[in-house]
């Protein structure tokens, strides 16, 4: 009978959660090492910095990063009345993570499906989230138990976000995440292909011509402008696969992202790149991703996430 009540109360607080959540979008990589997390975090970001109220659910349960990514990882959770409260982020983003509720993050969490099932609606229900103009949902990679279990147990999702990378074992798996929401029924918001590209900056004699050896052992050339500044991207991974995939899927193609080191010692330093170069060419490629997806949802759905 307890338990019945529980589940009940927890029914009754996603439909309440349905109501005070404007847009839901989840996160998805058909294979992991695509930087899936990364990205969703700096969707999160991008919004929040706008002066959005934004939620980040880490629903990844054997191998949750994204509180290490923000510098949360020894944030103490409140809970009151049943419920839990999310962590505070930069910006006032809203966090919660399974790394929050794993007692010693070395031990592997060895769940079989039912169990984890029990606890992603658990953890779905019993998060306090208030009043948010959107929540962001990053996944573990793949299309299995976690993407499922949350389309069918919370409502109203607005549309799901592909993160892919260049090579094409990457680009094969994110048409099955592609073909998964389709599946489902739930709008593909669109693609975007991370690692895009590596740009190289200098200084050297005004009006000269640059060489640098690109990747394919192929010479990459450019001019200095009349100050002497010259820019080259070496395409590290390919570029342009996202896209292509994008079109022949028939799904919007979002964006790129550039390959960029300091999101890796971000990612380790708790310091998101948006949130320790605001002005950089990673945080403007997130805005205007940002941009496309809030275009998207607008169109889609009656409350406005515009930036202005």
């Amino acid at each position: 009978m307890e338990q019945a009540y529980q589940q009940m109360q927890r029914k009754m607080r996603i439909s309440k959660m349905d109501e005070g959540i404007k847009h839901k979008v989840m996160v998805l990589s058909g294979k992991g090492g695509v930087g899936k997390s990364t990205v969703a975090t700096g969707l999160a970001l991008s919004l929040a910095r706008q002066g959005k109220k934004v939620g980040l659910m880490d629903i990844d349960i054997t191998g949750p990063n994204v509180p290490k990514m923000l510098g949360l990882e020894n944030a103490d959770l409140n809970v009151e009345d049943g419920q839990i409260f999310p962590a505070i982020g930069p910006h006032g983003l809203e966090v919660i993570s399974m790394a929050f509720l794993i007692e010693d993050p070395d031990k592997p969490v060895i769940w079989r499906g039912p169990i984890k099932l029990g606890a992603i609606q658990q953890f779905i229900g019993d998060v306090a989230w208030g009043e948010l103009d959107a929540l962001i949902i990053d996944f573990p990679p793949g299309t299995s138990d976690e993407p499922l279990t949350v389309s069918q147990s919370l409502p109203g999702i607005d549309g799901v976000v592909i993160v892919t990378t260049p090579q094409e074992i990457a680009l094969l798996d994110s048409r099955k995440s592609i073909n998964f929401a389709k599946t489902i029924s739930i709008p593909v918001l669109g693609v975007i292909e991370n690692m895009s590209g590596y740009t190289i900056r200098g200084t050297a004699e005004a009006n000269t011509i640059i060489s640098v050896m690109g990747p394919s052992g192929i010479p990459l050339e450019c001019e200095t402008d009349d100050e002497g500044n010259w820019a080259l991207t070496l395409n590290v991974f390919k570029s342009g696969g996202g896209e292509e995939s994008a079109k022949e899927l028939d799904v919007p193609f979002l964006g790129s992202l550039p390959f960029d080191p300091g999101i890796v010692r971000g990612g380790d330093d708790g310091v998101h790149r948006i949130v320790s170069e605001p002005d950089g060419e990673t945080a403007q490629a997130f805005d205007s991703i940002v941009a496309r997806i809030t275009e998207k949802l607008e169109r889609g759905s009656g409350p406005s996430l515009r930036i202005t």
